[in-house]
């Protein structure tokens, strides 16, 4: 009798302390939930709303003032582009806008023989060719992206974006019928499987590249103002620069086309 009296005494106390264990499981659960909860109402109050600047180029233009809004996506991370215009005929008429860097052909981390990095004069053919061909200025090293003595003019370039942006812009001269803005947009170290490291062991310029420039073009009408027209992507730049050829493979793409989420451009 005694032992069966101490056994249910034993059992007794041991669910009063699996229930006590589960009601303070529970508390706790319930405590973090709550936490949580209000950390995330806190930050989600707080948090600062996603950015969107505006740029301005060339505003002394005599040509039609022209809106380009471009909404980054989950591919952006400091890419470099340029916009431009063309007529029907795939002419080259001028830039509207150009990443500083590429203006200039100097980088902000382009020097490091002091030690540390410094800004420094550096060439990348793989950048934005399919531009660069369209500009046709040949420079002293036998390419034709802009550097020292073969700049961008200021007017038509600017810092690179590191958000959404509206680019506020005018040709310098009227244009007359139809034609063509075109963007170029790249971004160094986007590997993927197909355009992978190792692809041309040989190729110095294609390793700062990896996933070529993608182009994107949208056709204009000065007769209908405030038209808004989504900018699509029309084709690929060679993947070190070597010519200034539009390849069309775009399925060998992945992140490359995820840079940005949407390009839309108007007459104002």
């Amino acid at each position: 009798m005694r032992n069966f009296k101490t056994f249910m005494k034993m059992n007794t106390n041991g669910n009063t302390i699996k229930r006590a264990s589960l009601m303070v499981a529970a508390l706790l659960f319930a405590s973090i939930w709550l936490v949580s909860d209000a950390a995330a109402q806190w930050f989600k109050k707080t948090a600062k709303p996603e950015e969107h600047i505006t740029l301005v180029t060339n505003p002394g233009g005599e040509g039609p003032e022209l809106d380009v809004t471009f909404i980054k996506g989950s591919g952006f991370n400091h890419p470099l582009m340029v916009f431009w215009i063309e007529d029907l005929e795939g002419n080259y008429i001028q830039t509207l806008y150009v990443s500083r860097s590429i203006a200039r052909g100097v980088y902000d981390y382009g020097d490091k023989h002091t030690g540390r990095w410094m800004p420094g004069e550096i060439s990348r053919p793989a950048a934005l060719p399919y531009w660069a061909h369209k500009r046709n200025i040949l420079n002293d090293i036998g390419n034709y992206m802009p550097k020292p003595g073969f700049e961008v003019p200021d007017a038509y370039s600017g810092a690179t974006p590191k958000a959404s942006f509206t680019l506020e812009t005018r040709p310098d001269k009227s244009v007359s019928g139809k034609f063509r803005i075109l963007m170029e947009i790249n971004q160094t170290w986007d590997w993927n499987r197909y355009w992978t490291n190792n692809k041309f062991p040989g190729d110095k310029e294609y390793r700062t590249s990896s996933q070529p420039a993608v182009v994107y073009a949208a056709e204009l009408d000065p007769q209908e103002k405030c038209v808004e027209v989504v900018m699509k992507p029309i084709g690929r730049s060679h993947h070190s620069g070597a010519d200034g050829r539009l390849y069309s493979d775009l399925e060998t793409l992945t992140t490359a086309l995820q840079i940005a989420s949407e390009v839309r451009v108007k007459l104002k």
